[in-house]
């Protein structure tokens, strides 16, 4: 695995509750301690485990995490709840129109970190119409 300032790589074979900590850690914006109430992270059932919640609350963070077949109960009884992953899973399918960050070539984090930049920059810059 390798941070490198506001970045965790590490192969694809490694579940996220191991990055958990080196993903709060490489956070570049300094959040401010809440003085009153916590603040919210949502998460998914990969990350449901007693150390996370635990992990969390530590930093002054609510977990919201769904258990295992709450969020099928909820759509059962509530035909107006959709669930929120689409933002991920659209991010995901964007980045994945870069054949090149489909399989990673190379061997250096530094240069992977360059290739995944390239897709969030072509993204941005294409939403603000400065492409085009």
């Amino acid at each position: 695995m390798s941070v490198k300032k506001n970045w965790c790589v590490s192969g694809a074979n490694t579940h996220d509750i191991k990055l958990l900590k080196a993903t709060f850690d490489s956070v570049p914006v300094h959040r401010p301690q809440p003085k009153t109430r916590r603040q919210n992270v949502c998460l998914d059932k990969g990350y449901h485990s007693k150390d996370v919640c635990k992990f969390l609350r530590r930093r002054h963070y609510q977990p919201h995490v769904k258990a295992r077949g709450e969020e099928a109960q909820q759509l059962k009884n509530n035909p107006r709840f959709k669930a929120r992953r689409w933002v991920v899973e659209r991010t995901h399918s964007w980045t994945n129109r870069f054949r090149r960050l489909l399989v990673r070539w190379e061997k250096k984090s530094e240069n992977y970190l360059a290739m995944v930049q390239f897709p969030f920059a072509y993204t941005i810059l294409g939403a603000a119409n400065v492409l085009g």
